[in-house]
């Protein structure tokens, strides 16, 4: 039987910030005894969670997990206004909102919660975990743990001419903000040359490959001024759980070699795994079956062998 065919999945909503992140919570399947832990989950650059996740959830809760996997505030499903911004700052509240939902879920052990990200979202759970030390796990692939070092790569492909051009887009949305005006929006995804926030050679072909047809391809342009500052390597010390990091060897997106840096500065917390594969192959086929795995294998071991004792929140 398949993960898709087990897992049990209802509606959910919560408050961050006063404003609505609506997510789907995966229910355990087989006979697990409650309480159980449950694994956060949230998509990374303008993702949202019907964006290719859905396959992880329903692994993870096949395996015995519950699942709460949200959209975060002018995201996808979640209300908020402007639509398609994309704060660091308050995309890290929502993650507290949601751990804070996920706690309180009933037949779910608060002691035993795991964070999943991807991509920026693997940045955000290593902040997320570094502030919360009741956080039992963290597992993060692909993940952008350095946004200096990202811009570098995004500069040394696309030049500085380039550069130049979205620092420009970047200053004209921030001054359309001032005056309360609507954004001005640039693609998230697009052919190399073209002016976006990822524009790598497997960028396009790589997320359309991943998101559903209601997706949509735009993002405030302030983004260009605040991702390269965004920088959670400088949290990894202060990491205190098990964290399991899955970096993509030929990523041109976010930088391997920040992942290699984490890992070192976790020491004996953390276990890095580097497959042979760019950014967005991850999300499909084998290599979705091969991180799959390897996070449930990690949870299981971290939450499920047995009860886990944390630090009080």
């Amino acid at each position: 039987m398949t993960p898709a065919a087990t897992a049990l999945r209802r509606e959910a909503a919560f408050l961050s910030e006063g404003v609505t992140c609506r997510a789907w919570v995966y229910e355990p399947a087989g006979d697990v005894a409650r309480p159980a832990p449950c694994i956060v989950m949230a998509h990374g650059l303008g993702g949202t969670r019907d964006a290719s996740l859905q396959p992880y959830a329903e692994s993870l809760a096949a395996a015995g997990f519950y699942v709460l996997l949200f959209d975060y505030r002018y995201l996808g499903d979640s209300d908020g206004e402007p639509r398609q911004l994309i704060s660091m700052q308050r995309q890290l509240e929502d993650w507290r909102a949601a751990i804070t939902f996920a706690r309180g879920m009933p037949g779910v052990d608060a002691d035993r919660i795991g964070l999943w990200g991807c991509s920026l979202s693997g940045g955000h759970v290593l902040v997320a975990a570094a502030r919360d030390a009741g956080i039992a796990a963290v597992s993060a692939q692909c993940p952008m743990l350095d946004g200096a070092a990202s811009a570098r790569m995004a500069v040394k492909q696309a030049g500085t001419a380039m550069a130049v051009r979205m620092a420009g887009a970047a200053l004209l949305d921030v001054a359309r903000a001032c005056l309360g005006q609507r954004p001005h929006y640039v693609p998230l995804a697009a052919p190399p040359g073209e002016l976006a926030a990822m524009a790598t050679p497997d960028a396009y072909a790589g997320c359309m490959a991943i998101v559903p047809p209601t997706w949509r391809n735009e993002v405030a342009a302030r983004l260009f001024l605040t991702l390269p500052l965004y920088r959670p390597i400088r949290h990894a010390r202060d990491v205190k759980c098990p964290t399991l990091l899955i970096a993509c060897a030929h990523d041109s997106v976010v930088s391997t070699k920040a992942a290699i840096k984490t890992a070192a500065r976790m020491g004996s917390k953390a276990r890095l795994i580097t497959l042979p594969i760019g950014h967005f192959d991850i999300y499909l086929g084998e290599w979705l079956q091969r991180s799959s795995a390897e996070q449930i294998a990690f949870f299981q071991s971290v939450l499920q062998s047995a009860r886990t004792v944390v630090k009080a929140r």
